[in-house]
């Protein structure tokens, strides 16, 4: 076994039964930052946010 899959197998651990909770926590952390920067990068965080949510799914969706 690899470095990655005990990193992945880990990752899935953590992430079972908690997608909705950690996908909230991204949308929040997101927002804080809009909040905080006034809109200035917006779109970037909506990007980031895009793409650990769509990690969180894709982590959910590996589980054995």
């Amino acid at each position: 076994m690899s470095i990655f899959d005990d990193l992945k197998g880990k990752a899935q651990e953590l992430v079972g039964g908690n997608e909705e909770a950690i996908k909230d926590g991204i949308e929040k952390a997101g927002d804080f930052i809009d909040e905080k920067t006034d809109g200035k990068f917006a779109d970037q965080v909506n990007a980031v946010q895009d793409g650990a949510s769509s990690l969180v799914e894709n982590l959910k969706g590996q589980e054995s």
